[in-house]
Order: C-alpha cells, then structure tokens, then sequence
C-alpha cells in the first residue's frame, strides 16, 4: 500500500488536473469529484507507486481514464453529437460557449478525445499521455493534431455566431 504521506502528496499535486480532465471526460462536475476521490483510494491501496515523477503522473491518469471509462459503460453515458441546442436568450454566453465545446468534445473519437484532454485540460506532456493511454508518442501527437483539426472545424460555426449575436447592436 501507497503511505497516506505518499497519497496526499499525490492528491494536492494532482487532484486540480484530474479533476479538470475527469469534468470533461465524464460531463458531470458532481461525478468527476466522486471519480477523483476513487482515483485516489485506489493510490492508497496499491502496492506501490512508480519510481518517477512522469511515470507517476501517467499511472494516476490512467486510473482516470479507466475509471471514466468504466462509468461511461455503467452509466450508458452517450457522447454523441447532436443538433445544436437552441439559444436560451437568459443563458450567458460563456455558458453557450462552453456548451458548444462540449458538444464538440463529444463528437470526437474516446481516445482522441481522452488524448486532447490529456494534453491540452490536464496539461500532460505527450510522453505522459502515451503512457496513460498505451500509445506510442507519434500517434499521441497524430491523435492531438487530428483532435485539434476537428475540433477546429467543429467550433468555428458556433463560436462565429455566438461572436456575432453579441456584437449586434
């Protein structure tokens, strides 16, 4: 087993980057909490932890990742994308914004998805994120420009007419 010394350490360097990873693996800000913390049982019960700082890192984002995934299945979570929601004229903008992302986050393939939040949510390194997902760094780095590309196209239309919505007079 893992110290409580070891745990907590663990806990404060990385519980703000798992929880930001798991919001947006999982949807739910509620779940995601719950998701950290069994991250987090899950360190103080293993046998030991990996002898680096990166390879810790990976091995507690991949405990994410497999927790995320498995809930998804349990919970029959489907990301799917849809029509774009109607403007809710009381709703901010930065609340349609991010519900835009979302729905684009959705649209792409798990893995692409897991490989972008890795990165570019979490602020993994790319070695990080090969470990965390058994990928090799060139198909990290292929996954991340695909997942940016995609993303790119996805978000250009709502963000183009949520910018021009507010700058109507």
């Amino acid at each position: 087993m893992a110290s409580n010394a070891d745990a907590e350490a663990l806990f404060a360097a990385h519980q703000p980057g798992l929880l930001r990873y798991l919001r947006r693996a999982v949807g739910s800000a509620e779940t995601a909490r719950d998701l950290t913390q069994d991250v987090f049982v899950r360190i103080a019960r293993a046998g030991g932890l990996p002898p680096t700082d990166d390879e810790r890192r990976a091995w507690i984002f991949r405990i994410a990742r497999n927790l995320a995934i498995d809930h998804r299945r349990r919970h029959e979570v489907r990301f799917t994308a849809g029509a774009a929601p109607l403007k809710d004229v009381r709703r901010p903008a930065s609340q349609d914004t991010s519900a835009a992302v979302n729905e684009a986050l959705a649209s792409l393939d798990p893995l692409d998805r897991d490989v972008f939040l890795m990165r570019e949510v979490a602020g993994l390194s790319y070695s990080e994120v090969a470990a965390a997902c058994d990928l090799s760094d060139a198909s990290v780095r292929s996954r991340l420009h695909r997942a940016r590309l995609a993303l790119r196209a996805l978000l250009q239309n709502p963000i183009a007419a949520l910018l021009g919505t507010h700058h109507k007079a």
